[in-house]
């Protein structure tokens, strides 16, 4: 994602359902699956997917009707997000995140082991364990 791209939490669901499918679906499978924990209006799911082919985050295929798929990973979308909620509310500061977290005790002692043993694991190219 070059530029930031803004989707709602409604284009969100549409996006989860398909990264959650792992395949093309077609719009009524969309709603389908949309409509097991809410109503969604067929009208409402079109509307969202068009939004979503505009902002260029799906992609359409014509076969008996369109199917649509994600044109980006929810791992990449994801990553994008946390860069740029970060950059929006610490001042790019990763830091300053872990440092409000702390503040605020939203991390228990145990999130805070399991953070440390994270970092100690996945760190690359460090020498130093925290």
């Amino acid at each position: 994602m070059n530029k930031k791209i803004t989707i709602s939490d409604a284009e969100l669901k549409i996006l989860e359902t398909l990264w959650a499918a792992e395949q093309p679906l077609n719009a009524a499978q969309i709603r389908s699956i949309l409509s097991e924990n809410e109503n969604w209006e067929r009208t409402t799911v079109l509307t969202l997917i068009q939004r979503l082919l505009k902002k260029g985050m799906l992609s359409q295929e014509k076969r008996e009707v369109y199917y649509y798929a994600p044109c980006i990973k929810r791992e990449e979308y994801v990553e994008e997000e946390t860069k740029n909620f970060v950059k929006k509310f610490y001042k790019g500061s990763s830091r300053n995140l872990a440092a409000a977290l702390m503040d605020s005790e939203a991390l228990t002692r145990e999130d805070i082991e399991e953070l440390r043993n994270y970092f100690n694991q996945n760190y690359k190219g460090a020498s130093r364990r925290i």
